[in-house]
């Protein structure tokens, strides 16, 4: 049901903002479109929710060993990449910066991304990816003097600070602040860039994060260990039958 419900809202979003220029950004490698995200997650929940249910209700030993095998496999992919990014911290680093920045490149090409760096940028009160001055990676945004746009030397609205007493968002809040000397960046925008706003959150959370990461790991060892039981009383009743 998960499956679906994931398949049905990125097949929404995905028909809303048309299949051909979202293809030609996914090939094209330009940032991250989070229905793409979506589609993949709801894909696969909904094929291992199929074979492990139909597989267990109809004794379907291979489905079974589709769904076991497929756990498996995820589960020693976590186990891997857990590992791999503790001892390649530096790499993990400039390929999440890199990703980063290609999302920044692309922030005006995907409706569904820019709320994504927006809500990004909001949350952790960050602006970019090392600071501010990313932002010229974006021709929008960016301060060359052949720039005709208004958003010139600006940042997006996410990386102002918020007025308490505004109750409307200032869309505009961000215009024209790479213009003023940096000293007066402070009273206006986050000045600290999203990683190191990530890999400060990470430390205050170790808990959380450990603790989602064991409970995920703790069910899905379980369902292997379901699926592996099932199919030893499966294969034990014929070989009985077969007698």
């Amino acid at each position: 049901l998960a499956g679906v419900a994931f398949l049905a809202a990125g097949l929404w979003a995905w028909s809303e903002k048309g299949v051909l220029s979202d293809l030609t950004k996914v090939t094209g490698l330009h940032g991250l479109d989070p229905v793409v995200l979506v589609l993949v997650v709801g894909i696969v929940m909904f094929t291992l929710g199929f074979a492990g249910c139909v597989g267990a209700l109809r004794e379907n030993i291979c489905l079974l060993k589709f769904f076991c095998g497929t756990i498996v496999f995820i589960f020693l992919l976590e186990l891997a990449v857990a590992v791999l990014a503790v001892l390649f911290q530096d790499w993990v680093r400039d390929k999440v910066k890199e990703f980063f920045e290609n999302n920044i490149k692309s922030y005006r090409d995907d409706i569904d991304l820019q709320n994504l760096i927006d809500s990004l940028q909001k949350i952790n009160h960050c602006c970019g990816a090392q600071g501010p001055d990313d932002w010229d990676l974006n021709i929008y945004f960016n301060c060359s003097s052949e720039s005709k746009s208004r958003e010139k030397c600006g940042v997006p609205f996410s990386c102002c600070i918020p007025d308490p007493a505004q109750k409307v968002v200032n869309t505009q809040c961000g215009y024209d602040v790479r213009k003023k000397s940096k000293s007066q960046w402070d009273d206006q925008i986050f000045i600290k860039g999203c990683i190191l706003a990530l890999e400060a959150w990470l430390p205050r959370n170790i808990y959380v994060v450990a603790g989602v990461f064991i409970a995920i790991s703790l069910l899905q060892i379980f369902g292997i260990f379901l699926a592996r039981t099932l199919i030893s009383d499966i294969e034990a009743v014929k070989a009985g039958n077969a007698f």
